[in-house]
């Protein structure tokens, strides 16, 4: 089954990484078939019926029944400042240093110089793949993550090479896959921490393998750390982030999003790693690409550190109901046919069903047997069957149900 992408509410029937084709008008770096995929339609039709749909793949949490300061909001976003108009390639000084205190308080020192705004860590995707790498050049991306990355490399005209995570217990790194992925056409590896879905953090004597590669083969290294924030109980052996990394360039990538709860708000930003000579060319550069879109829009840079403070307390909200629905599913687990994989922080669950049936025949029955709406892991490449991914993200009295009627589903079986 091929990845799809969830593009406004929709499931995208999306082709194999490498696999856009050309068609008679339109740019091959877009995919020919738009066609929604099975899951999609079967989900709009019982939308249509009427059907209260128990949604356990909410991801936005504005829409999660959350407690958000809208006041306070709205009022950060009132600033006569956003009146006038003052283009800042890098992001205006004030919002940069608003992003440099929330690292300080999280004890990492971020100086405001090695921070560059953008509209999203999709848009600071785009502007790195642009910035290291030519058409055809690869880029090195976990196995399982997020659907997105063959999607974001197609319209850069570069290849996704997939490396493994493998799941022992616990999540790890596969090293000799890793090497062996590598190619002279090999511009970057992209680290997930914590990935997306498996909820794993990379682990410092990961951390030290993976810098010593990229030194070796003079790659750069992504570290996409939007969930950084949301980890289940202390780990000694965990890596917070890369912003510290000085061996080999490096760019962290994080935003309003998850940070405060923000999606809407479209900021993100990268910070800047790696060694201090090589930094000022990489500035100067993603500057120059920076200033050929300017996409991070005026009022919310001069409202982001108020946006930030204003964040702290959806986080904590966040951070309370993912941890209320994970005890809940792994207590719900016990003594069944499923079980809940380990997973470290983010906002998702993978359980392990039996494979008496496909994922994608799973999610079908229970949707249309019980109004449960769930994602097969193959939306995120698992490689192998029978997996189902949960959002932690909805009201617990709707998780809790959600996942009750799955394992009555997983009873029958």
């Amino acid at each position: 089954m091929n990845p799809a992408l969830r593009d406004g509410g929709d499931w995208l029937e999306l082709p194999a990484p490498g696999s856009f084709l050309r068609s008679t008008m339109f740019s091959s770096r877009l995919p020919g078939n738009l066609r929604p995929n099975r899951l999609s339609e079967r989900l709009a039709a019982k939308r249509r019926s009427g059907a209260a749909i128990l949604d356990l793949t909410e991801s936005n949490p504005t829409q999660a029944g959350f407690a958000y300061p809208t006041q306070a909001i709205l009022q950060a976003l009132a600033d006569a400042r956003s009146l006038r108009y003052e283009p800042s390639p890098a992001g205006l000084p004030e919002a940069r240093e608003a992003v440099a205190d929330y690292y300080a308080a999280r004890g990492q020192t971020v100086e405001p110089e090695r921070i560059l705004l953008t509209s999203s860590t999709s848009e600071a995707y785009s502007y790195l793949f642009k910035l290291l790498a030519d058409p055809g050049d690869e880029v090195l991306v976990p196995r399982p993550s997020y659907p997105l990355f063959a999607f974001l490399a197609a319209l850069e005209s570069l290849r996704i090479v997939p490396y493994p995570l493998v799941y022992h217990g616990a999540w790890a790194l596969d090293w000799d896959a890793l090497a062996r992925a590598v190619t002279p056409r090999t511009r970057a590896i992209v680290l997930v921490n914590p990935n997306n879905p498996t909820g794993s953090f990379l682990k410092k004597d990961e951390r030290k393998e993976v810098i010593r590669l990229c030194a070796e083969r003079n790659l750069a290294l992504l570290s996409d750390e939007v969930f950084a924030d949301y980890c289940f109980k202390p780990d000694a052996r965990r890596v917070a982030s890369l912003a510290d990394v000085e061996e080999v360039p490096t760019f962290c990538l994080s935003g309003l999003s998850k940070v405060a709860g923000l999606p809407q708000m479209k900021v993100g930003w990268m910070v800047l790693a790696g060694p201090a000579p090589e930094r000022a060319a990489v500035r100067e550069r993603l500057e120059l690409i920076a200033d050929t879109y300017l996409s991070v829009g005026t009022p919310v840079q001069h409202a982001l550190p108020q946006l930030l403070a204003l964040g702290t307390s959806v986080r904590e909200q966040i951070a309370a109901r993912v941890q209320e629905n994970l005890a809940s599913l792994r207590s719900a687990v016990e003594g069944t046919a499923c079980c809940a994989l380990d997973v470290e922080g983010g906002w998702y669950a993978i359980l392990k069903l039996p494979r008496t049936r496909s994922e994608e025949d799973w999610c079908l029955e229970l949707l249309d047997q019980d109004s449960v709406l769930v994602q097969p892991g193959f939306f995120y490449d698992f490689d192998s069957e029978a997996f189902l991914v949960a959002s932690l993200l909805p009201p617990p009295d709707t998780f809790r149900e959600g996942i009750r009627r799955l394992l009555a589903r997983v009873s029958l079986h």
